[in-house]
């Protein structure tokens, strides 16, 4: 009876009797717990009324009968209750629905699995028939996913380059175009694109004036964040009259707004000042939290502000608390944020030595703590201690790639934290260091679906500079892989063809007519202005140049032929230098050892005579030449055969 009178009111339901329905599927139940009929309409009608925690208690009741009947309603019910990850595996089995994939994107962009969102964006514009009721919504939210890539770093994923014409026919999607230009660094550009958005909003007649001044309050938080960053301090403090902050009803966006108006604002003198301006709004919690890229700016300014007011053992206490329950250890941003700011706080205001002093304890404690590790290894560089930074370094990278856990090796091989190490090898010169260390890295990511790119290329090109078989094998082996991931990837067919040209040239020759040639690749090159620009050419583009340089190279010492000349400063010239005549060959040598010498007078005579090859020799002088030299005295102020002068002796 309960259940016909049930069927009867949804015959004669409208969309505005959710209340009406929900009495009678109260009243239905009352009398049989177990009417899944009464249990479907009873959820529909709670979520139509918003009523999402009640909603999920009766999915809870229901028990699994219920959740297999209405399972979009419980994947909906649990995406509303921030349960992401729950609502995504929900909506995921739900086979041939359109709503649930939608569903599911939503999801799966609020719970930051934006490559995952992507796609399903992708698969649901190759049904034309169904897309043209809902293309535009589509386009708003691809756009949206994009400019959520680009600013996590996944910029090669980004499909949407430029807006077309109709992208700039809705301010939704203006906006987020808005937001992939801001992503990208391109702050002109966004914010061409924000007045534009703007101005559509305040043109739009399909909005209410609460609609209209609810739309253009984000627009505005966003173009303040735009100028601040182009340094716009003069038209960011204009801006302020457009944003009340009170008036953002969304937590997330109200606390963005109050963290970019404190900016503006001269608090930044007065750190207390700061402090409780920065304090002012609560925290968003499940769907209308900030994403982990807005959070750790948001809670680093914070963190920045109570250190300004001396509040470290607030920060020790609170941070030490939040690490204890995070993973540990971990590579996300938002965990190692807390322990940079948590080691600032050990520091107590202190830098260089005495910072590490009081951080070095805390990093025995928690070794594998990366961002007490990095803080660490900053210091020592700021020191010039490069040597201690690696060390440093490397005992912790030591310790987990000495772990069983899974999470310690994936930690291990990050690619930012290699990134820092090979950075600090690069400035002590470690070249074999370095490609022992992204060898390691290659073997690891192989093995696993969603290797980093960008560190599998780095580790290929490294390899490719070894001499030992066994590395350029490993090399082919890379680029083998990446090609097979990216068909398109021209830069793996030329890497592995360059790793086996020495090993198995006939595995490759079939590869090196699909490469293009060098004439395509230099044909846009403009020498003139390369060399106008200061970049010396080449020495010769010619195999017969080329090895006329070769055997310049292997000439001797004695070889003068071909020789360049070498050029004098004319303030090493002698004034009378006539270019013109021959130099004398013998200018090196003293004056009496030139062949043009003459000797004046006896003595010299003499001399140059004992001195001359060929000549007549006195041979007592020859047997005793001692005596000889010393009859050579020096001559007193007179003779010796002149009559001494009287006087006394």
């Amino acid at each position: 009876m309960a259940t016909q009178s049930l069927n009867s009111l949804l015959q004669r339901t409208s969309i505005d009797d959710h209340e009406e329905a929900l009495r009678s599927s109260n009243a239905a139940l009352a009398k049989s717990k177990s009417d899944i009929q009464a249990q479907h309409v009873k959820v529909v009608a709670l979520l139509k009324l918003d009523r999402y925690e009640d909603c999920l208690r009766v999915f809870e009741d229901g028990g699994d009968a219920l959740k297999k009947r209405a399972a979009l309603e419980y994947a909906y019910v649990l995406y509303k209750t921030g349960n992401l990850d729950e609502a995504i595996e929900v909506a995921s089995r739900v086979a041939d629905d359109r709503g649930a994939r939608h569903l599911e994107a939503q999801a799966s962009y609020r719970a930051e699995k934006f490559r995952r969102t992507a796609d399903l964006y992708e698969d649901l514009t190759k049904d034309e028939e169904a897309l043209s009721h809902e293309a535009n919504d589509v386009r708003i939210n691809a756009w949206a996913v994009d400019a959520q890539l680009q600013w996590n770093g996944y910029p090669d994923y980004v499909r949407h380059n430029r807006p077309t014409r109709d992208d700039l026919e809705a301010f939704e999607t203006v906006y987020n175009a808005a937001c992939l230009s801001i992503a990208k660094g391109e702050f002109a550009q966004g914010e061409m694109l924000l007045k534009r958005a703007k101005e559509i909003c305040r043109t739009s007649d399909d909005l209410t004036p609460e609609d209209r001044a609810a739309e253009l309050l984000p627009i505005a938080v966003q173009q303040l964040y735009v100028l601040i960053r182009q340094g716009k301090s003069e038209e960011a403090e204009s801006m302020l009259e457009e944003i009340s902050v009170n008036d953002i009803p969304e937590l997330s966006t109200k606390r963005i707004a109050q963290n970019n108006v404190t900016l503006v604002r001269d608090t930044t003198t007065n750190p207390y000042a700061l402090y409780k301006s920065l304090h002012a709004t609560p925290v968003s919690v499940d769907n209308d939290r900030l994403f982990d890229h807005q959070d750790n700016i948001v809670t680093g300014n914070v963190h920045a502000a109570d250190l300004l007011v001396q509040k470290y053992d607030g920060i020790i206490r609170s941070a030490s608390k939040a690490l204890s329950q995070a993973p540990y250890p971990s590579a996300k941003p938002s965990i190692n944020l807390l322990s940079v700011y948590n080691a600032a706080a050990h520091a107590r205001g202190q830098t260089g030595t005495p910072a590490l002093k009081a951080i070095l304890p805390a990093l025995e404690r928690r070794p594998k703590d990366i961002g007490l590790v990095l803080t660490a290894v900053q210091l020592y560089v700021i020191e010039g201690n490069t040597t201690s930074a690696i060390t440093t370094l490397e005992k912790s990278l030591q310790l987990l790639e000495g772990s069983i856990s899974e999470q310690d090796k994936e930690v291990r091989f990050n690619p930012g934290l290699l990134g820092i190490l090979v950075s600090l090898y690069k400035l002590e010169g470690r070249k074999v260091q370095i490609r022992a260390e992204l060898a390691k890295a290659a073997a690891y990511w192989r093995d696993h679906a969603e290797a980093p790119s960008s560190l599998l290329r780095a580790a290929a090109v490294s390899l490719l500079h070894s001499s030992d078989r066994p590395d350029l094998a490993t090399a082919g082996e890379v680029f083998k892989a990446l090609y097979q991931k990216d068909r398109n990837d021209r830069f793996a067919v030329a890497g592995y063809v360059a790793s086996q040209a020495t090993l198995d040239y006939a595995k490759i020759e079939s590869q090196v007519d699909s490469l293009p040639p060098i004439d395509d690749l230099i044909s846009d090159v403009d020498v003139g202005a390369l060399e106008s620009a200061g970049i010396l050419p080449p020495a010769s583009t010619t195999a017969a140049a080329a090895a006329a340089i070769a055997g310049a190279r292997k000439r001797t010492s004695g070889d003068k032929q071909g020789r360049a000349k070498k050029r004098v400063r004319k303030s090493r010239l002698p004034k009378d230098y006539d270019p013109s005549k021959t130099p004398d060959p013998e200018r090196w040598l003293p004056l009496r050892d030139r062949s043009s010498y003459r000797p004046k007078g006896r003595k010299g005579k003499q001399r140059a005579a004992e001195r001359t090859q060929g000549g007549m020799v006195n041979e007592k002088a020859e047997e005793s030449p001692a005596p000889a030299a010393q009859q050579q005295k020096p001559q007193g102020g007179g003779g010796a055969n002149k009559k001494r002068k009287k006087g006394k002796r």
